[in-house]
């Protein structure tokens, strides 16, 4: 039983620090690219919008995609670059 809490608290925290961890760009992002979305797949899909994702050396385009809903009413916060005093952080997407 310790040992399960043990591993649960350490598994916390690199969790905690994971998401901690913010890769601060001094560059500013590109804008975005204007893209072709294409029909949906079906009329419950929603389209994921592309966005500039850091490599560790420069930006790199991540198409947009269709994608299902993980739940009914489920709506996506899109990703977004957000400044800071220091540069850049990536804020990622996720339904909500």
């Amino acid at each position: 039983m310790l040992k399960r809490v043990i591993g649960l608290v350490f598994a916390g925290a690199l969790a905690f620090s994971a998401a901690a961890a913010d890769v601060v760009v001094r560059l500013a992002p590109p804008r975005i690219v204007v893209e072709h979305r294409g029909p949906p797949p079906s009329r419950t899909h929603v389209w994921i919008s592309g966005y500039q994702r850091w490599d560790g050396n420069a930006y790199a385009w991540t198409p947009g995609r269709w994608e299902q809903p993980p739940r009914p009413g489920a709506r996506w916060v899109a990703h977004r670059w957000v400044h800071q005093k220091d540069g850049y952080v990536m804020v990622e997407g996720h339904w909500r």
